[in-house]
């Protein structure tokens, strides 16, 4: 389908009477299929490059109608060849051999599926393998397809190479694929707005100040600090940041780096959120699918972590690496909780992360001992109890530039929490058993406001109906139970 050039002029025809949805249908089909055409272009140069945006504003809208134009999302393209996609045929060859050895037999497609990797391109080399009797036809199989399983030279090789490697999953994605993605995902190129705060807390309860600190913290994607008394809420307000930003990246299920294997999606630590199915005659997109479409990554660590989950890990069973946590978190927010109280002093994480926060590129080593340069790019939060100033040197806070206290809450806040509370437990709300709280456990004995309270005071008022089978209500003695409790050893 072509288009009129620059100085021609497009001709406007009417449509028989009685054929504009048909005409309307096959414009359409067309247009999609010149979509695929030039996603196949692009293909052929890359297999992971992201669509390009237009040259000029004016060539997506009127100037009447202008918006702000977005940048395109991103998405990795489906190979025209093993090449493209940064593998060798034996690469591929080895996995399939793997993954007959462990299952017996496949069809051919099946195995496309396995390995991540389009029908067409692995159907010429399973006639190889056969060519070479490393596999055989078994029976048919529907769609011009065969049932394959290893004859007794490829189960002998297959052996062989699961002995050094028992990994068959999906092809690996060359690290370089990886780091272009990155930068097209970078959270550096988000800029949040006040608006997309609000949206990322609306189920908190923060004040406009806070928002107003927090939102230039977020748009500089570097680093923050998170202090402030226990309970009120930095870990929550930390799970959030990321919500400021676009909602989904995608990013490979394994890199391969010089033969090695290294996982990277982690469905412990990282949410899939897969396209959905086309409803149309052809595919809007040929998606890679060796790439995982996930929510923008929030990863939360506390006293958990150790030197180790900051490097590559080999797993000497299997021989297959995987990410450290800083690589898992990439394009997404990294929180380290509770700083100060890991098992690795502080010293140690400011001489392993003060290049990797100044120079948003890190250093890992591989097992063969080989060094490579991955992107160190997410938003770090350390939120911690303590002072800052008195857990880290001048030299580590220099690259965390934001330091943000998160205060007790007001009295007023404190009674607002406790109304949405009361109403996410089903417990009947009374303002004057409310009043006796803060008078006679708060005012009285010069107790601080903490932001969890309100949640743990009336979950053991909860508790303590449903035990004596009382009515869910606010009242003096309930709260008078729910404190002497709550506050036994504070």
């Amino acid at each position: 389908m072509s288009f009129p050039s620059a100085g021609s002029h497009a001709v406007e025809t009417a449509p028989p009477e009685g054929g504009a949805d048909d005409s309307r249908r096959l414009d359409e089909l067309l247009n999609r299929i010149q979509r695929l055409t030039s996603e196949d272009a692009l293909a052929s140069e890359s297999s992971a490059r992201p669509v390009p945006a237009p040259t000029t504003a004016a060539e997506a809208t009127t100037a009447s109608e202008a918006t702000p134009v977005q940048a395109p999302a991103w998405f990795p393209l489906e190979p025209n060849s093993f090449r493209g996609a940064g593998l060798s045929d034996s690469e591929v060859e080895n996995l399939i051999l793997k993954y007959l050895n462990a299952r017996a037999e496949a069809t051919g497609r099946d195995l496309s599926e396995q390995v991540r990797l389009p029908f067409r391109l692995i159907d010429p080399l399973l006639q190889s393998m056969k060519d070479d009797q490393m596999v055989a036809h078994k029976a048919a199989a529907v769609m011009n397809d065969y049932v394959y399983t290893l004859t007794g030279v490829g189960r002998d090789r297959a052996k062989k190479l699961t002995d050094y490697c028992t990994y068959f999953g999906a092809a690996p994605v060359p690290l370089k694929d990886y780091i272009d993605s990155v930068s097209a995902q970078t959270i550096t190129s988000q800029h949040p707005t006040e608006v997309d705060l609000q949206r990322a807390f609306q189920d908190l309860l923060i004040d406009d100040r806070m928002l107003l600190r927090l939102g230039p913290a977020v748009n500089s994607g570097r680093g923050l600090f998170l202090f402030g008394a226990p309970g009120n809420g930095k870990t929550s307000i930390a799970e959030r940041v990321t919500k400021a930003f676009g909602e989904h990246i995608w990013i490979p299920r394994a890199l391969g780096v010089d033969g090695e294997i290294m996982r990277l999606f982690d469905p412990s630590m990282h949410e899939e959120a897969p396209l959905e199915a086309s409803s149309g005659l052809l595919d809007d997109h040929k998606i890679d699918t060796r790439w995982v479409r996930i929510k923008r990554p929030t990863i939360v660590v506390g006293g958990e972590l150790t030197m180790d989950s900051l490097e590559v890990t080999l797993n000497t069973v299997t021989n297959v690496s995987e990410a450290p946590v800083q690589l898992k978190s990439n394009c997404g927010t990294l929180v380290i909780d509770d700083f100060g109280r890991q098992r690795m002093t502080t010293d140690e994480l400011l001489n392993r992360w003060i290049v990797p926060l100044e120079k948003r590129y890190d250093f890992l080593n591989l097992s063969s001992g080989k060094k490579i340069q991955v992107p160190f790019d997410q938003l770090i939060i350390f939120s911690t109890n303590l002072e800052p100033r008195d857990l880290v040197d001048d030299a580590f806070l220099r690259r965390i530039p934001y330091k943000i206290e998160v205060i007790d809450p007001t009295e007023t806040a404190f009674r607002k929490l406790l109304v949405i509370m009361s109403k996410k437990l089903g417990i009947s709300y009374d303002q004057t058993a409310v009043d006796y709280l803060v008078e006679k456990h708060y005012k009285s004995v010069n107790r601080p406001y903490r932001a969890c309270q309100p949640r743990d005071l009336l979950q053991q008022v909860v508790n303590y109906c449903r035990y004596t089978k009382r009515p869910l209500v606010m009242s003096q003695e309930n709260f008078d139970f729910a404190v002497e409790n709550y506050f036994a050893v504070m």
